[in-house]
């Protein structure tokens, strides 16, 4: 069959070529159109229960991952300079567009009760103009009076100061948001150039638009160095720029036709999207190594360069189309997993790494065929001494120490086998960044000083049956829920990762405060629901909404929906990751089902004694609990995918061989690299992570290429010696060894310049994936051959059919 496939491919190669042509023109059109993903989470399904209640808060309530904050640790912010450049910066954050809102220590304001009218009224704290150190000092006394502001604006013990930036939502998920946050940026700079001080910049916000920007760059970084890494690699071996040009075509429509396919797809440059174009040029060298090789070896023999050129199809497209099939689907098994981000880099890998084939068929023949048959300067590499010399290594290995092989093996798994123990499963939401990066260090200060910035959101639904109580049942119903609330929140407050909750009641208590002139109150007492009754809360939120209140109007009226049937606690915490998140969260559900507990509650209506059987429906929702869902997702997906990239191959190369002694001496050297990864994983305290989970199936794709490769030569190889096993495996491991070395040093040269990335995930890929084929490399060409030699040494294999 596939002898009549090259003499249609030789035929028709120009033929194939132009149509090769009209695609990469089409492809590379479409790939002008591709865009970069400014979304943050989207590793969750859309039908999964925690996503469908995260949309649903963000409905109600609105982003809870677009506060930027801004913090400063001097002992020196009230002096006329340093505020009145703080003051500055309030103004400039505010005007920019893009910004909706900030909230900071000039914008605070207090509430004032009017005792004549029975309202409630309220005033600037820092007046903008004629600022005097005496004035100045009156203002901190009074800001510094109110417990609403302590530990959300400011921390009286370390000096720390805090300004949110609210960032409008249309601006986060579109690339208008690098400009905001550029000006964002100017105008923190121009703070720390006139006052002296540091400034420290977090929150989701910026946090995206870092690593959204990064992703770009290192994409292009290193696209353009796995395709200089490769043509330098392929200079060395071939000594001939026609063979490296013809290489770097092959890749390069590859790359080409990888972004055309997310464009035409709708998929964007996401994390994981931005690997696929150095991946193609990874994965499509091998495939032109081998063609190259065999072609070279085939012009020795023969001389005959379109003789040379249809034995180089025949042979080694079988070859290829294989092993591309096993690489494809390495990656492609992430497309059946229900994380969106996996599926869109599965079927993008998968379908372009399988087009890798069909590209170096149409375009390998086709420019061979119009090029000067090659010199001797060119075959030189066949005969390498040190790669000669490695191989004779490997041979006496095979032939006269198997058992060494065998018992260096078992240690080694051993050895790997304790270090999986070891593993663990753990990812943070900054994971990705350096620990000396100042987005990371930044972060800490804010853990430091307010406890954290990541967002976790608690609320409570008031079942509307409750209304029924009638007025004084349904007034106590209320006042209890809201005085368990304000317990809650002090309970919540006490956890070292958890910074000071904000809901409902701290405007509450804001305006009681006002109300009773009490300048120590920090609880309600019976009295608070009568206020809101009398309306005093609708005011204190509702009034002057351009006024100088409307920082924490917007704040506040943020808490509760607008059927006022359900609250919303905010709580800043700590990037704890997620193995931590789950037992704050196991924590926090338990407190919250103990202190929300109904079950006391007894209400009057009338000469009626009415118990209180209500269960309060709550809910943990937020960008931190869909974190910790969507990393779950990602790793139980990954997991899913490695045991059906195992089976799939598997039965590849059972429909490939037809053989199932051929089938497990196959998978062994391939299964052998993967838990000696793992192993190593666990002892370098490399946590399981989507990035790292990842790495076990890729490999095993393209790992099992050295395999096929290896296994076809020696199928082919067996009939010319007489179906003798043991001058077959010399005779393979001399031929298929020089080439498999060759690719094998350009896949792990691919792969190592991932460990120069500044993405931490990224960085482990490529140092993990680089050890995994270095393994492979060697099990392949010592502990294969060793397993088709066991118990048939002196034998005769079944002639080939």
């Amino acid at each position: 069959m596939w002898s009549s496939v090259a003499q249609f491919v030789y035929k028709a190669r120009f033929a194939l070529l132009v149509l090769l042509l009209v695609y990469t023109g089409f492809m590379g059109w479409q790939s002008t159109r591709v865009k970069l993903s400014y979304e943050f989470v989207r590793a969750i399904p859309t039908d999964n229960p925690k996503y469908k209640a995260y949309q649903e808060f963000r409905k109600k309530f609105g982003e809870d991952g677009n506060l930027m904050v801004a913090g400063i640790e001097t002992p020196s912010l009230f002096t006329i300079k340093n505020f009145g450049a703080y003051t500055k910066l309030h103004n400039g954050l505010k005007n920019i567009p893009g910004v909706d809102d900030v909230l900071s220590i000039p914008s605070s304001v207090n509430l004032l009760f009017n005792a004549d009218s029975g309202k409630l009224g309220s005033k600037r704290i820092f007046s903008d103009s004629s600022l005097t150190e005496t004035s100045l000092a009156a203002a901190r006394t009074e800001f510094e009076g109110l417990p609403f502001y302590r530990g959300l604006l400011y921390n009286p013990e370390t000096k720390a100061y805090l300004m949110g930036i609210r960032v409008n939502g249309d601006s986060l998920n579109s690339k208008s948001r690098e400009n905001v946050m550029r000006q964002i940026a100017g105008q923190l700079d121009s703070f720390e150039t006139s006052t002296n001080i540091t400034v420290h910049r977090s929150g989701l916000p910026l946090i995206r638009s870092v690593m959204a920007v990064r992703i770009q760059h290192e994409m292009k970084v290193f696209l353009l160095a796995s395709v200089l890494l490769a043509a330098i690699i392929l200079l060395l071996f071939f000594r001939s720029v026609s063979a490296m040009a013809i290489s770097l075509a092959v890749v390069g429509v590859g790359v080409v036709s990888s972004l055309g396919t997310m464009a035409l797809l709708g998929y964007q440059i996401s994390v994981l999207n931005a690997l696929i174009p150095p991946l193609m040029v990874v994965i499509g060298v091998p495939n032109c190594i081998y063609f190259l090789n065999k072609y070279h070896n085939n012009w020795i023999e023969t001389g005959d360069k379109k003789q040379s050129l249809i034995n180089m199809i025949g042979k080694m497209g079988v070859v290829t189309l294989f092993c591309n099939i096993t690489a494809a689907i390495g990656f492609a098994v992430f497309a059946i997993t229900q994380s969106q981000i996996l599926k869109e880099f599965g079927i993008v890998a998968g379908i372009n790494i399988l087009l890798l084939f069909f590209i170096s068929l149409a375009l390998i023949p086709a420019l061979l065929s119009v090029l000067p048959p090659p010199g001797k300067h060119q075959t030189k590499y066949l005969h390498s001494r040190v790669i000669t010399s490695a191989l004779e290594r490997m041979e006496n290995w095979v032939v006269n120490h198997p058992k060494f092989t065998f018992t260096g093996t078992f240690l080694l798994l051993a050895l790997s086998c304790i270090g999986l123990f070891r593993l663990k499963s753990q990812g943070f939401i900054v994971d990705d960044i350096p620990h000396n990066d100042k987005i990371y260090t930044d972060l800490k200060f804010f853990e430091k000083h307010f406890r954290g910035v990541m967002p976790l959101e608690i609320t409570i639904h008031v079942p509307k049956e409750k209304e029924a109580l009638g007025d004084k049942a349904w007034r106590q119903f209320v006042h209890k829920m809201i005085e368990k609330v304000g317990t809650l929140e002090d309970s919540l407050y006490e956890h070292p990762a958890l910074g000071k909750p904000t809901s409902l009641v701290d405007g509450l208590k804001f305006i009681y405060r006002a109300r009773t002139l009490n300048d120590t109150v920090t609880q309600l007492d019976g009295e608070a629901w009568s206020l809101v009754k009398q309306g005093l809360l609708q005011q204190g939120l509702d009034s002057n909404r351009k006024g100088p209140s409307s920082g924490v109007n917007k704040l506040m009226g943020s808490f509760i929906d607008s059927a006022k049937m359900e609250m919303r606690i905010s709580v800043p915490m700590a990037d704890v990751g997620t193995l931590e998140l789950n037992r704050i969260l196991k924590n926090i559900e338990a407190t919250v089902n103990h202190i929300l507990d109904s079950s006391k509650n007894i209400y009057i209506q009338g000469e009626k004694t009415i118990p209180d059987s209500t269960k309060f429906e709550v809910a943990f929702t937020g960008t931190t609990v869909t974190f910790l869902e969507g990393s779950n997702y990602i790793i139980k997906g990954l997991k899913e995918s490695i045991f059906w990239a195992f089976i799939l191959i598997a039965l590849s190369m059972l429909f490939l061989f037809r053989s199932i002694r051929i089938l497990l001496c196959s998978l062994i050297p391939n299964v052998v690299p993967l838990i000696i990864t793992a192993g190593i994983m666990g002892w370098m305290g490399i946590p399981l992570k989507p990035s790292t989970v990842l790495v076990f199936s890729v490999t095993l794709g393209i790992a099992i290429d050295i395999t096929i490769r290896f296994l076809v030569n020696y199928r082919q190889e067996l009939a010319a010696h007489n179906n003798d096993p043991m001058e077959t495996v010399k005779q393979t491991i001399r031929q298929t060894g020089l080439s498999i070395i060759y690719t094998s040093l350009v896949l792990i040269a691919g792969f190592v310049i991932f460990i120069f990335s500044g993405f931490g995930g990224i960085k482990a890929l490529g140092l993990l994936t680089t050890i995994t084929l270095l393994v492979a490399t060697v099990t392949n060409l010592v502990l294969l051959p060793v397993l088709l030699l066991l118990g048939r040494r002196g034998k005769k294999e079944p002639g080939n059919k």
